[in-house]
């Protein structure tokens, strides 16, 4: 199994930015995909953006394209997300979350960290 810690969360006003962090304990981080979910108030959990354990693929919702990256070092066992240009409709609790395979669907993903809230003001 792989455990794994959100930071990076907070408060920022419309247009700023973050960049969350996922630290991931054990020895085989490299050997899972990585993601972003959010979850806010009333929603269900929506996939935000993935990475293969290569690096190779990336891929985001059609919502965060171009604002937000999703990169990775497995040699830290810390996958990153940077998020800029925030919107209030980005406020929400971000998870991050391993996978055998390249997926975007909640579902798919084994593990998955406490998350952490962003909260973005208008």
């Amino acid at each position: 199994q792989v455990q794994l810690v959100e930071s990076g969360g907070g408060l920022v006003q419309a247009g700023g930015s973050l960049r969350l962090s996922c630290a991931a304990s054990g020895r085989t981080f490299s050997s899972y995909a990585m993601g972003w979910f959010r979850q806010a108030p009333g929603k269900e959990r929506e996939f935000v953006a993935a990475i293969s354990w290569s690096g190779g693929y990336t891929y985001y919702a059609d919502s965060v394209k171009g604002r937000f990256t999703i990169s990775r070092d497995n040699a830290k066992n810390t996958v990153y997300l940077q998020m800029n240009s925030l919107k209030p409709e980005d406020t929400a609790v971000y998870h991050c979350a391993a996978a055998t395979i390249r997926t975007t669907r909640p579902n798919d993903y084994a593990y998955w960290g406490q998350g952490t809230q962003v909260t973005v003001s208008s």
